[in-house]
């Protein structure tokens, strides 16, 4: 926030050596600092702060089965860490570092594993078809986000589906407000593009199933 600077008569007077003002004590710097020092009513409180983002930053590279656990790992893997950071100020920005990490390294080792082979022919070891829902709606659009350029998918993920504000995005993961809404803005216009074209693709299909029937 930008502040007014008094340099009238009364500043003179102050030794030019001043005490730095006290933090809030609810304040990510301040939490951090706590934290640092053992206060894991301090680091809960954290947990609670950016718990969203870490999701959506899991959500936008991983698949969602695997998102809740793989957040829980992210905090694991920061609390022991957390002594490192010496610039409190940056501790959303570095715990967003964590998470696009353990992404990655969860996306690597998943794609080295064999899947397991079972009997494709026996309909009791098949996956139950999704029913057309909201739910099945959402899971789409969510694959066509994901579909999208990282920071573009990211950004994305954040404000539609964990409902952080633009400037909160900034706030949390360190970015510069204005990458933000140029992330948000170029990101909805490819979205659009990509679920009209999901739509024209479904139309499509329908109407191919619809001659069928005829």
């Amino acid at each position: 926030m930008p502040c007014t600077l008094d340099f009238g008569p009364a500043v003179l007077e102050h030794s030019l050596v001043t005490e730095p003002p006290p933090l809030p004590h609810d304040s990510d710097a301040a939490l951090v600092s706590a934290s640092q020092q053992g206060d894991t009513e301090a680091f809960g409180q954290l947990y609670r702060r950016y718990a969203r983002m870490v999701h959506g930053i899991l959500l936008g590279r991983v698949r969602p089965a695997e998102v809740e656990d793989l957040v829980q790992d992210v905090f694991l893997r920061a609390l022991p860490r957390l002594r490192e950071l010496r610039d409190t100020s940056r501790f959303g920005a570095w715990l967003a570092a964590i998470a696009r990490n353990i992404a990655t390294d969860h996306y690597r080792r998943s794609q080295s594993q064999p899947e397991t082979s079972g009997d494709e022919n026996d309909p009791e070891e098949q996956p139950a078809k999704p029913v057309l829902s909201a739910t099945t709606e959402a899971t789409e659009i969510l694959e066509c986000i994901r579909s999208l350029p990282e920071a573009y998918r990211e950004t994305l993920i954040l404000r539609l589906v964990e409902g952080m504000t633009g400037p909160e995005i900034a706030a949390r993961t360190g970015l510069m407000p204005g990458s933000v809404r140029v992330n948000l803005h170029r990101g909805m216009l490819q979205l659009r593009q990509k679920l009209t074209q999901r739509e024209l693709r479904n139309t499509r299909q329908s109407n191919k199933l619809d001659d069928r029937l005829i």
